[in-house]
């Protein structure tokens, strides 16, 4: 039972653990494609923590979860001793 707790534990914390980079990762260069539909926004850059570093995952058109929904862009956060971290953009409700 405890060995469960502690593999679950450090499992817990690795998913949660902020990821900091010196250098930013290069964004590709990619073609935009057509809009699908007027409700779809463009989601220029995303990228996903992997093995301490960042993994691009994508630019795309994606459509609100809900109607009235907007989208808040992924940025770059810098922290003066530990590096840059990425903030995920997000869907939220507009005014």
């Amino acid at each position: 039972m405890l060995l469960l707790f502690v593999v679950l534990f450090s499992v817990s914390v690795a998913a949660s653990a902020q990821v900091y980079v010196k250098v930013r990762p290069p964004v590709p260069v990619m073609a935009k494609p057509p809009q699908p539909s007027g409700v779809h926004v463009w989601v220029g850059e995303e990228w996903e923590p992997n093995a301490g570093a960042y993994k691009y995952s994508g630019s795309r058109w994606s459509a609100p979860p809900h109607p009235g929904y907007v989208r808040t862009s992924g940025h770059w956060k810098h922290h003066k001793h530990e590096g840059d971290e990425w903030i995920r953009g997000s869907w939220k409700k507009g005014h």
